[in-house]
């Protein structure tokens, strides 16, 4: 393990390097185009593939073909080997070296009966957050406290997202377009989880959240870019609510209080991945 280790961590010094596999992490457990890896980090296609096959060299990644596209994902069992090494071998496991839990989480032992903090970002923060803002809120507010945001966020909300709303009887008179730098700063409401519900905004390079939340990215096309004619249009407003609409109804019925953190996380990737699966049929 430590020759590999080594590798893995050699590859990973390159700042190219690194920032492409940051974003397939951020990614997981999404399989990502080549084309769209390469136009997130500004890269030349033939660049990104060179640092993409370092990586792949290096055990770190996996790549699959999807018809003419070839598509890439973080190998999660390399992640663990290397975290294992790091942790195990090199600081013998001592909890005065190793980062301790993150106290007060879902799945822990020691969680209160607080509501959780639940963070919803994409880029415009104009349709696809608000919907899943207001669904959680609707869903589940006596449990979960609900906030969207946008990495590049619109002065308005669109207003068909917000008639939509409306129109199947949500509030939405605390809905307003936010950045997400307004949950970063030291007197942010600090988030248990935070979910990407499009790819531009996962692709992006976000700092740290302080607390630890739990992250995944359940991602989906804006139905503010569709095209076509009015109903065509609406349609795909309709199927954005409607697939926020089933992972948000999965992670509602997810027994906190009986999963760890790892089984946690596992359970919302699978949530986007299933329902990604089943929209995609």
């Amino acid at each position: 393990m430590e020759e590999e280790a080594l590798t893995q961590l050699a590859t990973l010094s390159h700042p190219q390097r690194m920032a492409a596999y940051r974003l397939l992490m951020r990614r997981y457990p999404d399989a990502v185009p080549a084309g769209e890896i390469a136009d997130a980090l500004s890269l030349k296609a033939s660049t990104s593939s060179v640092y993409l096959s370092a990586l792949m060299e290096a055990g770190l990644i996996e790549r699959e073909r999807h018809g003419t596209s070839l598509r890439y994902r973080v190998r999660m069992q390399a992640v663990r080997a290397l975290m294992g090494f790091l942790v195990n071998d090199c600081c013998h496991g001592r909890p005065d070296i190793c980062p301790p839990p993150t106290p007060d989480m879902p799945g822990d032992s020691a969680m209160s009966d607080r509501k959780f903090n639940v963070l919803f970002i994409c880029t415009g923060n104009s349709a696809r957050s608000i919907f899943a803002e207001s669904l959680l809120r609707t869903i589940a507010g006596d449990r979960f406290e609900a906030y969207s945001a946008g990495t590049r966020p619109y002065s308005e909300l669109n207003p068909v997202a917000v008639k939509m709303l409306a129109d199947k009887g949500h509030d939405v008179s605390l809905l307003r377009a936010k950045n997400v730098a307004e949950f970063q700063g030291g007197d942010a409401v600090k988030m248990d989880f935070v979910f990407t519900v499009c790819d531009r905004a996962a692709n992006e390079e976000c700092p740290a959240w302080k607390g630890q939340p739990v992250s995944a990215h359940w991602g989906m096309p804006d139905p503010v870019k569709a095209d076509g004619t009015e109903a065509e249009r609406i349609l795909a407003f309709q199927h954005a609510y409607g697939a926020l609409q089933n992972r948000i109804r999965a992670f509602t019925a997810l027994p906190l209080q009986s999963l760890d953190r790892i089984s946690l996380q596992k359970a919302v990737d699978d949530i986007g991945a299933t329902t990604k699966s089943l929209e995609d049929q």
